[in-house]
């Protein structure tokens, strides 16, 4: 394994921990802590912790089924001109 794959990996790794550790703070703690608390200032409304989720799920899921498609479609182009040669 080369050390720039190391490197992206714990990178990688590192972002995403402080992203669930802003989305668990934002969504089970900042509730609790009344609306003038400068916390609330760092977070932005609680309905993005449902909305942001959701948006990305639907992005993700779309260019997953959009990636599936086209590999369909090459699959199928591939298997009709091996056919196409096959028959001349």
């Amino acid at each position: 394994m080369a050390a720039s794959d190391r490197l992206l990996g714990g990178l990688l790794l590192l972002i995403a921990g402080l992203v669930f550790t802003y989305y668990t703070i934002w969504t089970f703690i900042v509730p609790f802590f009344p609306s003038s608390s400068p916390l609330q200032q760092i977070f932005p409304d609680r309905v993005w912790a449902i909305r942001l989720p959701a948006l990305i799920l639907v992005l993700g899921l779309a260019g997953v089924g959009s990636f599936v498609g086209l590999v369909m479609q090459k699959e199928a182009r591939k298997r009709a001109e091996k056919e196409a040669r096959r028959n001349n």
